[in-house]
């Protein structure tokens, strides 16, 4: 109310005055606050893992995740291992399915498979050229 009563040429030089935007010491301000919350979080995730004795979260149960293998963009294969039992489960969405249970074993080197699959892959695509 008390600028309606300002001449026009007094209200534009007070306009004039004040600048547009954020000043420094506001975005400092904001700045500071950012860093004082990503350090409160970081601080109390590492007391978290430090209270769960260095493991993740979620790993204190008897399942343990041991392999995997995509068959598909959405379909895997996973073997799990509780206690003293591997069970192989087939993963598709919205289905789990148990194939296979086999007693805990030890897992071979898988580059042995690759082997095989880039020597058969190679003799396909040499008889697919002979053939062209």
């Amino acid at each position: 109310m008390l600028l309606a009563m300002l001449p026009g040429g007094a209200l534009a030089q007070a306009a004039a005055t004040e600048a547009p935007g954020v000043s420094a010491s506001t975005l400092l301000q904001t700045i500071l606050g950012l860093a004082l919350v990503i350090g409160i979080l970081l601080l109390a995730a590492f007391f978290l893992r430090r209270l769960n004795g260095g493991r993740g979260f979620g790993s204190n149960g008897p399942l343990r995740v041991v392999g995997g293998l995509m068959i598909g963009p959405r379909e895997r294969i996973v073997l799990v291992e509780i206690d003293d039992t591997w069970i192989v489960v087939g993963l598709v969405p919205g289905q789990i399915r148990t194939l296979h249970t086999l007693p805990k074993g030890e897992l071979k080197p898988g580059s042995d498979g690759e082997r095989h699959f880039a020597q058969w892959l190679k003799q396909i695509t040499e008889r697919k050229n002979e053939g062209s």
